[in-house]
């Protein structure tokens, strides 16, 4: 079945850098586009960032364009979310999600808190 496992969450001070992954299981994943969604509290989910099949087009959150960067890698079935100059406001449970389906199961996410 399809799995999502997002990792390399944390505590970090503001202006920080963190990089989150998420190893993807259960389709072909070298054909799907992928994305980063966050969920603060009492917050609906939010889309971050998303990267085609290939890498080539990448789209962000107007609230994190210029300091988050998405990335894949093919051969391990993994994509990535460098986060820097982190501010408080990005604190949030983190998600990656196969784009353009509606039906997969969510993995558990990882948390980022940034605060002094």
């Amino acid at each position: 079945q399809v799995q999502f496992v997002e990792s390399g969450g944390g505590l970090v001070q503001p202006g920080g850098s963190l990089r989150l992954s998420c190893a993807a299981s259960g389709f072909a994943f070298i054909t799907a586009g992928m994305s980063w969604y966050r969920q603060a509290p009492g917050k609906e989910r939010e889309l971050v960032a998303t990267i085609s099949s290939a890498g080539g087009i990448r789209n962000y959150a107007n609230s994190v364009k210029g300091r988050f960067t998405i990335s894949r890698d093919n051969y391990k079935n993994e994509v990535y979310l460098q986060m820097n100059s982190l501010k408080p406001e990005d604190t949030a449970l983190y998600y990656c999600y196969r784009l353009g389906v509606l039906s997969d199961t969510w993995g558990q996410g990882t948390q980022v808190t940034v605060s002094s």
